[in-house]
Formats: C-alpha cells, sequence, structure tokens
C-alpha cells in the first residue's frame, strides 16, 4: 500500500464532519438530518439510560432531534453541537422526571440532581468521552471499526471464528489485527486529549 492510500484509509470517508453535516442540514438536505441524528443517537439516548429514565428514552430521543434540528440555525460553533446535545437529553430528562414525580405526587426538589453516580458535570465528561469514543471508532478503517464493535460492544459476545468468517479473515489472524486497531484507536484517541 502506498504512503497515499495509506493516509486515504485513515481519513474519515463515510464520516462526515459535523461542520459540513450541518452546513448540509441547513441546505434542507435530509441525508444530512439523518446522518447528524445517526452520528449522535447514542449520545441522546445513554443520558435518559444513565439516568433512569428508560421507558420515556424514545420520547427524550425524539424530542431532542426535533430541538435539534429546529435551532440547529441559532448554532453559533459546530464543536459545541455535542455538549448542546448533551444539555438538551438532560434538561427534558429533567422534565419527565419532575412530571412523573407530580403524578406520583413526589417533592419537585427531589428531583433536582437525578441519581446517576456523580455530579451534572461528571456525567457530561463521561458522555464526552464516549462520544469521543464512538466518533474515533466510525473514523478507523471500516474493518477495524466493525472488529472493534463485533469484539467490545456486542452482546453477548462472539467467538473469532464467527467474527473471521464475517469480516472474511482467517481466525487465527482475529488476534493480530484486533492489536492493531485498538493500537490505531489508542493514538487517535491520545491525539484527541482523551
Amino acid at each position: 500500500m502506498t504512503g497515499t492510500a495509506a493516509r486515504r484509509q485513515l481519513e474519515p470517508t463515510a464520516v462526515s464532519t459535523d461542520e459540513r453535516l450541518i452546513q448540509r442540514c441547513l441546505k434542507g438536505d435530509q441525508e444530512a438530518r439523518s446522518e447528524l441524528i445517526d452520528k449522535y443517537k447514542n449520545l441522546i439516548y445513554s443520558i435518559p439510560i444513565k439516568l433512569g429514565v428508560h421507558q420515556d428514552a424514545g420520547d427524550i430521543f425524539q424530542a431532542v432531534c426535533v430541538e435539534l434540528l429546529s435551532q440547529l440555525p441559532q448554532l453559533r460553533e459546530h464543536r459545541a453541537l455535542p455538549k448542546w446535545l448533551m444539555q438538551t437529553s438532560y434538561r427534558k430528562c429533567l422534565r419527565y422526571l419532575a412530571t412523573a414525580n407530580r403524578q406520583a405526587d413526589v417533592d419537585p426538589i427531589d428531583v433536582e440532581e437525578p441519581q446517576h453516580g456523580g455530579t451534572l458535570e461528571h456525567l457530561l465528561l463521561q458522555l464526552e468521552k464516549e462520544q469521543m469514543l464512538r466518533d474515533a471508532i466510525a473514523q478507523m478503517p471500516e474493518r477495524c471499526g466493525q472488529m472493534i464493535h463485533m469484539l467490545f460492544f456486542e452482546i453477548p459476545a462472539r467467538p473469532y471464528e464467527e467474527i473471521a468468517k464475517e469480516l472474511g479473515l482467517a481466525t487465527g489472524s482475529i488476534g493480530f489485527i484486533r492489536g492493531r486497531c485498538l493500537t490505531r484507536l489508542r493514538k487517535h484517541l491520545e491525539q484527541k486529549g482523551f
């Protein structure tokens, strides 16, 4: 593989940057809207799950997406999008919790800081890191991204034989390729300050 081909393989081809996606969304590109929502769906969903609002996670996701698309023209800095999504989702979760607690006749003061294992700042920092990891995996070469997803994110874990068959690899090469992919991922995350 030539140096140019190797560089092209490392560049995010299928993943558009937020700035490009936002510009396309603002021009009415429906595909860009779908890509943007798909890119951040795990981030948005993770907040109600972490806050224990499991039953309303779908409604919260939908409300955040509607607000995202309606407020996108007012977004001044594209890099602020993940944090804006986290804060918006968090506020919507608080509203759902407050509504549920009012219906259950619970004191609204108890709803101010849901039990999610830390402060809001801690939760936001954790969510930022999770999104950074998702973005880094999405920017990897397709085979590496697929392998990492299969090995570390699927439950139950798949046997190497099954992964090798799906990726068209020899079973014995999974460990070696996994190591290379994880090294590449680690370097990418270190460059981003993870």
